[in-house]
Parts: structure tokens; C-alpha cells; sequence
């Protein structure tokens, strides 16, 4: 377990709790687009089972949070959104490197993280929520997710030295912390 170098302000919680509406549908879409990741990692590395399993497992978990929010929304009367691109992933994104080898660890390492963060921001969401239905969901996801950022660095150190693991999550993570800092404010995951 690695611990995040930026901490989302309660501004932030509180323009999510403020604006669900809008949070929910960028939940949606967050959920979507990661199980579609998950696809595309099984799909560009079918030559690592334990990858491919745990890849596969992970887009049903993904596909099926994406369907449980969608019903959440669908009882507030909402509708999906086109998908919209993502400023904090497409920086992150921007630091992957060149050369297949690193480039598979980057992603590995750079998904960890992803899960990190949203694994924190469902915590404070589950954290503002009353009790009730949507707070048990917001827990849960929270859960999931933890066990998600954990699954990709396990993978990464599975093919990689762990030394080597480590110290680019040391430069990833204090990438991201200036990216999240210089973000705006909304109701979005990232």
C-alpha cells in the first residue's frame, strides 16, 4: 500500500456533495472507461495469464459498477452523458514512456494510482453522504477500489524488480500530486 502526496480539499467534497447529479454522471463514465482499460490491457499483453485473469476479473467488476451507477442515476431521472475527456488521466497519460517494457510498467504503475485517487475521493464521498442506500454504495465502491490499486502494483512487481516498482511510483506519485493540484474544482472524479 502507497500513500497519495496530494490530499483533495473539502471543497472539493463539498461541490461533488452539492452537484451529484453531475458527479454521478462522470461516475458513470469513470466506471465505463475503466473496464474498457482493463479490456485493453488484456488485449495488448494475452501473453501474461495472471494479467489476463486478473484484467478480465477486474472489467466485470468495472461493467458492473458502471451498471449499478447507471441505475442510480436512471431513479433520479438522469441520462448518460458522451463521454468527455479526462484532464487528470490525459496528464498522467503524458508520462508514460517510450519503449515497450516501460511503457507496460508505466501503465501499470499509472493505473495503481488512478485507483488510489478515486479509491480516496469514494471514501470522502461515502464519508458526506447521510446514511442510507447511496452512503452503503459509496462504502463499497470505496472498497473495491482499494483493492484495485493494490492489484495493479502486485501485478507490476510480478513482472518487474520491485526496486524498479517502487521508484517510478515515487516519480509517479509526485507527478500527480501536482496535477491534481492545479486542477480545478468540479464534481468529477479527477
Amino acid at each position: 500500500m502507497f500513500q497519495l502526496r496530494y490530499h483533495t480539499s473539502e471543497d472539493w467534497t463539498q461541490t461533488v456533495i452539492e452537484h451529484f447529479d453531475d458527479f454521478l454522471i462522470d461516475h458513470a463514465a469513470a466506471e465505463k472507461k475503466a473496464s474498457g482499460m482493463a479490456i485493453s490491457m488484456l488485449s495488448h499483453y494475452p501473453d501474461k495469464p495472471e494479467l489476463v485473469k486478473a484484467m478480465i476479473d477486474l472489467s466485470i467488476e468495472e461493467m458492473t459498477h458502471f451498471r449499478e451507477v447507471v441505475k442510480i442515476m436512471t431513479n433520479r431521472g438522469l441520462m448518460l452523458a458522451p463521454d468527455t475527456k479526462d484532464a487528470y488521466v490525459l496528464q498522467l497519460r503524458k508520462l508514460m514512456r517510450k519503449g515497450s517494457l516501460e511503457y507496460f510498467l508505466d501503465r501499470l504503475v499509472i493505473a495503481g494510482v488512478i485507483e488510489a485517487r478515486g479509491c480516496e475521493r469514494f471514501g470522502l464521498v461515502a464519508e458526506a453522504l447521510p446514511e442510507g442506500e447511496l452512503k452503503r454504495f459509496y462504502i463499497a465502491i470505496t472498497e473495491s477500489e482499494s483493492r484495485h490499486e493494490n492489484l495493479f502494483i502486485d501485478l507490476a512487481i510480478r513482472y518487474f524488480p520491485e526496486q524498479t516498482v517502487n521508484s517510478r511510483l515515487d516519480e509517479i506519485l509526485d507527478h500527480e500530486a501536482q496535477i491534481c493540484s492545479s486542477l480545478p474544482i468540479v464534481a468529477a472524479l479527477h
